[in-house]
């Protein structure tokens, strides 16, 4: 079971490396200057992304946590 543990740690960073791009994504649109219903529409497109990442770093966490408690 040892190999859970590289192997969620890759899945968490890749969740965070989404997380970024969601933040990037986000101060771009902000600095933009943008209306408030076009803003609102990259942070509607935004959504599934974030959502994606986060679902990725606590399944990759898990996968950590359940190697080291299996191992």
């Amino acid at each position: 079971m040892a190999y859970l543990i590289p192997a969620g740690a890759i899945i968490t960073m890749i969740g965070l490396v989404l997380l970024m791009v969601c933040i990037v994504r986000i101060a771009k649109a902000r600095k933009a200057g943008l209306s408030d219903d076009d803003l609102r529409a990259v942070m509607q497109a935004t959504v599934p992304l974030n959502m994606g990442a986060l679902f990725l770093s606590a399944i990759g966490l898990m996968m950590v946590v359940a190697g080291i408690l299996l191992s």
